[in-house]
């Protein structure tokens, strides 16, 4: 899907800037010709993780363990890790064309009994609806191609106050949102601030 399947490598803070981090990863991705179409570096609230993503215009088969050896060097990060993301939603907010300021995550399993449920409420309820919230620039979501969680949920967002806006609050908790989210396994939500980005 364009412009939605990606490349994240996610590391520990690195000793490299940010800048300097996402060049090493556009150098990295020239000999295997990755079609990247954008880069992005977010760094969490806390300060101690990062992930960076090569947005890519089509799915490639290169894993990504051939371009983390690469970047960890450059970054100065003892441990890095890549994964693959297969675009599965990609949804213009409410704010497309505002400065994506902040990069909300939410990553997670589900129990077999209730994946169709899971995706039939991100298609039609959950993802539109948090991309229609002030606010939200654009609501992504992929498919962990190298591990667990399989789900990666992104929202590129103007404020981290949107999470706490009453629309956004009011889309989290439907009766359909109650259902599936019990359903729900190895859950981990983390606000990131933008840190760099590159358009290609």
């Amino acid at each position: 899907m364009s412009e939605s399947d990606a490349i994240v490598i996610k590391c520990r803070t690195p000793a490299a800037a940010p800048e300097a981090l996402i060049e090493a990863m556009l150098r990295a991705a020239v000999a295997p010709a990755l079609p990247v179409v954008a880069a992005s570096a977010n760094l969490s609230l806390d300060g101690a993780e990062l992930y960076a993503y090569l947005w890519l215009r089509q799915a490639t088969a290169v894993g990504p363990e051939s371009l983390a050896p690469l970047i960890a060097a450059a970054a100065g990060a003892a441990a890095v890790t890549g994964l693959r993301l297969a675009g599965l939603q990609d949804v213009r907010g409410a704010a497309h064309g505002a400065r994506a300021v902040f990069h909300y995550v939410v990553e997670t399993d589900v129990t077999p009994h209730a994946e169709g449920d899971l995706n039939d409420w991100y298609n039609v309820e959950h993802l539109p609806g948090l991309a229609a919230v002030p606010g939200t620039v654009r609501a992504r979501r992929l498919l962990n191609l190298d591990g667990a969680p399989r789900y990666h949920s992104c929202y590129e967002l103007v404020s981290a106050e949107t999470l706490r806006s009453a629309p956004w609050l009011a889309v989290r908790h439907t009766p359909w949102s109650d259902r599936v989210r019990p359903s729900f396994r190895n859950t981990k939500r983390t606000m990131f601030r933008r840190v760099a980005e590159r358009t290609l």
